[in-house]
């Protein structure tokens, strides 16, 4: 926000597998450019940017999560889904302006880092899934498709129920990791109100998330057919789904490689 119109309707418009990539590759690039253009070109004016950082974030937060609720659609829900998330990664690009030293600063810029691969990670397993459910020509695009995924296919349903949790920031997934890391940096910078303000928003959208683990396991499918999906795609996400789990189990090596990444960064 207020840069995210056209995000919902490129989501709902383009073929899944263009939707995957620009779920994924974009946000990465914001990133980037965000810690070239005001990290370490514009850091003399850190305390003004950051008051910018800080209305974006809440906006992202509110627009991005109560928008995202009144969705049928899964890809335009996934895209109000996308600006919410990346409220979260202001949350900690602000955090970072605000350190008291390098170590303090790399430690909140290193948060916002982890919690975009994290993001990008989940999308594109969250996409994955959809493209498993097209048939006949037709794409899964509205919620209703994922109506009783679990008795077409359990392995997948668990699969598709463990990105919503990650994205939702249910523990022990990786975007519980990311969201803790991100509010103990937003913590840091004394900004408790933020926190509190991120954490409501953050139940708010956690509903639209569980709605959809609900319409899998509770509701019956509009299809009774089997869900038939070749090797490879059955490898790829289900090795995305168990890094969800292990990464949100043990998110201290990425961590890790986040932070050394920041400090290398701000230390040119």
């Amino acid at each position: 926000v207020p840069f995210h119109m056209w995000v919902p309707d490129v989501y709902q418009g383009s073929p899944t597998a263009v939707t995957l990539l620009l779920g994924g590759a974009p946000k990465l690039a914001a990133f980037a450019i965000f810690i070239r253009l005001l990290v370490e070109g514009l850091m003399p004016l850190a305390h003004d940017w950051q008051q910018m950082l800080m209305v974006l974030a809440v906006m992202s937060l509110a627009i991005g999560n109560l928008t995202a609720i009144a969705q049928t659609n899964i890809k335009r829900m996934l895209a109000y889904s996308t600006i919410a998330q990346m409220g979260f990664v202001l949350l900690g690009l602000m955090s970072g302006s605000v350190g008291s030293d390098s170590s303090g600063a790399a430690s909140a810029y290193s948060s916002a880092m982890f919690y975009v691969v994290t993001y990008v990670m989940t999308t594109l397993g969250s996409f994955g899934v959809i493209m498993l459910l097209a048939r006949a020509g037709f794409e899964a695009e509205e919620l209703s498709d994922f109506k009783g995924l679990s008795k077409r296919s359990p392995w997948f349903a668990a699969v598709m129920s463990i990105l919503m949790f990650s994205l939702a920031g249910v523990p022990p997934m990786m975007g519980f990791a990311a969201k803790f890391s991100v509010l103990q940096a937003v913590l840091g910078a004394g900004q408790l109100w933020l926190t509190v303000v991120a954490v409501m928003f953050s139940l708010i959208g956690a509903f639209y998330y569980l709605r959809v683990v609900k319409m899998m396991w509770f509701d019956e499918p509009k299809d009774g057919a089997p869900l038939l999906v070749n090797t490879d795609m059955r490898v790829v996400l289900s090795l995305n789904g168990v890094l969800i789990v292990g990464l949100g189990l043990f998110p201290g090596s990425l961590l890790n490689v986040c932070l050394t990444a920041m400090a290398k960064t701000l230390s040119t």
